[in-house]
């Protein structure tokens, strides 16, 4: 169950958060970002397992995550899901409902995660006072538009091994701009998570993964990544993975 924290005069804001370089327009002035702040009046708390909003729902707000990571999914009729990213520390969730005025899919928390809730109605309201929000905000859209193209480029050209090594590129390419190791990490998804999104099974996932530690292209104990030859892994994948 969502918990909602009301941000205090005292709480950790835009100003000095160290993801603020990531969901901010760069060169935001000081001035800029108080009046940013107007918008982020509270965070949630979205256990592991929890959905943070789902597909239908009137979008209202759009999510920076703080703290975890989601995954977004699409649901059909007879119940098949497949999911379509994976959203870590410095992304935005709910552009698509943004853009449309409802969420187009779910999405839910991979572990315990936090995020801050910029309203809509607040986005508009201080966008017309600070121009480079809006391009932040287009800028940001394109990103996922992009990830979004990548997804069906991946699914319908390259091979199975090429999917799985563009993911993992691209999951370096991310974990390094956060700050954090390129070549260690841990997957927060299970490789049925990883199968599903790169329209591969659960045994082909396994399989490339073994076969990867042979070839020592990585090291890999349970989720727990080490990318021992990022270059190779970059030419196997054959593509652009940013």
């Amino acid at each position: 169950m969502q918990k909602r924290i009301p941000l205090t005069p005292d709480s950790s804001r835009c100003s000095t958060c160290m993801l603020n370089n990531l969901c901010l327009p760069v060169g935001m002035s000081t001035i800029d970002i108080s009046r940013f702040e107007e918008v982020v009046q509270e965070r949630l708390r979205i256990p592991k397992g929890e959905s943070l909003f789902e597909a239908g729902e009137r979008a209202d707000a759009i999510f920076g995550i703080r703290v975890g990571s989601l995954k977004t999914q699409l649901e059909d009729a007879s119940g098949h899901v497949q999911v379509t990213g994976f959203l870590l520390p410095g992304e935005i969730a709910g552009l698509d409902g943004f853009l449309e005025g409802h969420q187009l899919s779910h999405a839910v928390a991979l572990e315990d995660t936090e995020v801050c809730v910029a309203r809509v109605d607040e986005i508009d309201r201080v966008a017309a006072h600070i121009p480079s929000l809006q391009q932040q905000l287009r800028r940001l859209t394109s990103t996922e538009m992009k990830r979004s193209h990548q997804l069906v480029v991946s699914l319908g050209v390259l091979r199975s091994e090429q999917r799985l090594a563009a993911f993992l590129v691209n999951m370096s390419q991310r974990l390094s701009i956060l700050g954090y190791s390129s070549s260690e990490f841990i997957l927060r998804m299970s490789r049925e998570e990883i199968g599903n999104y790169l329209g591969l099974t659960l045994e082909t996932v396994s399989r490339l993964f073994s076969r990867f530690a042979r070839e020592n292209l990585i090291r890999i104990h349970q989720r727990e990544v080490k990318l021992l030859d990022l270059p190779a892994l970059r030419d196997l994948a054959g593509t652009d993975c940013g």
